[in-house]
């Protein structure tokens, strides 16, 4: 250690604390434990996997889900879970990183995943019988070290063993909030090594006999709730139409809990219907709010361009246009201050990670 001893007793403790680092090491091996200035992985700045949204990724404050944290996705029934962990999964690919899908509930739509961006053909997805093979198999994963994101869905769907093999009726009471406890405890710790980010996907179930508050909770017991880095609670909040026709839903994100930075941001976008949340509508909200995209009357202008009359228009436009899009997701990013991270690129140690995870993904697809 470097502390410079002030006094006669504290070179005694020094000396005290160095014996037992050294003790320590020899018991547990190198890096067991250290100072904190010592431990670069520690001190590293926290990088992230896009959201798909310009907005939520705002609000997360560190440009997306945190790597090498448990993510929980809860909401109502329709009101966009699988489709925000599928543009995670997209945004992952696109980093050139491997996505796990777990499909407890068997209904994946593997058509509309391909419409979101995700490369199906290189997902790698498991529809376990059993809660505790799901978890195995996410265990697994992790601990491959290759794997840069996985989403299990749901957690209401992680049926315990026990409860398969038994009749209709009978009590299990406790069982899956037991097994998502053990399997959090065992799973925090790999995934922060391995940088993998674990999103679990969960419903809203109500509490009976609540008069006052909040009736609605989330199934799979408290470990989740402790466990989780970050927790979005997302809504429908009305549907957007075209005439009768209903083409998708204006939807609400807030990030109830946040460790890595401000939580109870919230954060609205347009989910539509076949084809995700659209780009182009943040563009046009997040560019008015902060004056990047001027609005006069229902012309939408970006500097010397017209973008349109009503956002619809200037939607079109842009998505015909995507330099001019680009160039407004650069001034938005500069107004308010934030850096996206990109994952390092030609340093020796992300060529070795790269090469590891294209010679590990043919072995995980022959296992498919």
């Amino acid at each position: 250690m470097d502390i410079k001893p002030q006094s006669p007793d504290q070179t005694q403790k020094i000396k005290s604390i160095e014996l037992a680092i050294s003790s320590i090491e020899k018991q547990f091996g190198k890096g067991s434990i250290m100072r904190l200035g010592e431990g670069k992985t520690l001190m590293d700045d926290i990088s992230a996997i896009s959201s798909g949204s310009l907005g939520l990724d705002m609000a997360l404050g560190v440009g997306g889900y945190p790597r090498g944290r448990v993510i929980e996705v809860f909401g109502p029934e329709s009101s966009g879970k699988t489709t925000l962990a599928l543009h995670a999964i997209a945004e992952a690919q696109k980093q050139g990183g491997i996505a796990a899908f777990i499909d407890a509930e068997h209904a994946l739509d593997v058509a509309y995943a391909r419409k979101l961006g995700v490369k199906t053909d290189d997902l790698l997805i498991s529809q376990p019988d059993t809660g505790e093979q799901a978890l195995e198999i996410a265990e697994q994963l992790v601990r491959s070290g290759a794997i840069d994101i996985a989403v299990i869905d749901s957690v209401a769907a992680l049926t315990p063993r026990a409860e398969i093999e038994g009749e209709m009726g009978d009590s299990h009471m406790g069982l899956q909030a037991r097994l998502m406890s053990q399997a959090l405890r065992k799973l925090t710790a790999i995934l922060n090594q391995s940088k993998t980010t674990l999103m679990f996907i969960n419903q809203l179930r109500m509490k009976i006999g609540v008069m006052f508050g909040n009736p609605e909770t989330t199934p799979g017991g408290h470990a989740l709730k402790f466990y989780a880095t970050t927790r979005l609670d997302i809504r429908r909040v009305n549907s957007i139409k075209q005439g009768e026709d209903v083409l998708g839903a204006r939807t609400r994100v807030k990030i109830v809990k946040n460790k890595v930075a401000p939580p109870f941001k919230k954060v609205e976008f347009d989910i539509m219907y076949g084809t995700g949340i659209c780009k182009w509508g943040e563009l046009i909200d997040l560019g008015s709010e902060q004056n990047v995209v001027e609005k006069s009357g229902t012309w939408f202008a970006f500097e010397d361009q017209k973008l349109g009359q009503g956002r619809e228009k200037a939607i079109e436009f842009l998505k015909e246009n995507p330099k001019i899009a680009k160039e407004i997701q650069r001034k938005i990013y500069l107004t308010l201050g934030f850096t996206k991270k990109e994952p390092v690129k030609d340093t020796p140690e992300a060529e070795k990670s790269t090469a590891d995870k294209q010679k590990i993904q043919p072995d995980l697809k022959k296992k498919k």
